[in-house]
């Protein structure tokens, strides 16, 4: 493997003018570009372009067209996940989404990350750091979840919201920044 893969898959700085992660990403715009000229009802053609394109796509996953990413090798999907429209995966190091997980409109993953350091900015460095999506989470339209995160099963992320550490699991979050909130305050009392 080439050394500057090496170094983002490993969550190191890395060139991503690298020749061939350069390549790597014109794959996954041309992946795009067939993908989200489909429709629901180009489920076989949607399946084959997923599971040639995704690390794993479990049984009878839906991703809604349209969906955007770097890579695509780094997207892991469990069993039964939904992704609703437009939703971004910037996938420099694994994002995993457990079984039955549900995902609204625009949310949005950033495993990509840049240095704090204005030398190493300055340098064009890139790095990244893995998310991971438990079992049976939810999370409501256009929120974000950035590099490192881990989400735990059952979790539900309120619309909206940043999140910027971890949740545990059975947690619902929400805002910006996502904070902790009891399930009560969140329901109705009509």
């Amino acid at each position: 493997m080439p050394r500057e893969k090496q170094k983002m898959l490993a969550g190191d700085f890395y060139d991503p003018g690298d020749r061939q992660l350069c390549e790597e990403r014109s794959k996954a715009q041309r992946f795009m570009r067939l993908y989200n000229q489909t429709i629901v009802d180009d489920r076989s053609v949607r399946k084959a372009l997923l599971d040639a394109h995704f690390g794993r796509v479990g049984e009878r996953c839906a991703i809604r067209a349209p969906i955007y990413l770097d890579y695509g090798y780094n997207i892991f999907l469990g069993d039964q996940v939904f992704m609703n429209y437009g939703c971004v995966l910037l996938d420099v190091c694994p994002i995993t989404i457990g079984s039955d997980s549900q995902i609204g409109p625009g949310v949005q993953f950033y495993a990509a990350d840049h240095p704090r350091g204005a030398q190493e900015r300055s340098r064009g460095l890139e790095m990244g750091r893995p998310i991971i999506i438990g079992r049976n989470v939810w999370i409501g339209g256009h929120a974000i979840i950035l590099p490192g995160v881990t989400v735990g099963d059952d979790a539900v992320i309120g619309a909206g919201s940043v999140v910027t550490k971890d949740v545990p699991a059975g947690a619902t979050v929400v805002g910006n920044p996502a904070r902790r909130v009891e399930h009560d305050r969140l329901q109705s009392t009509g």
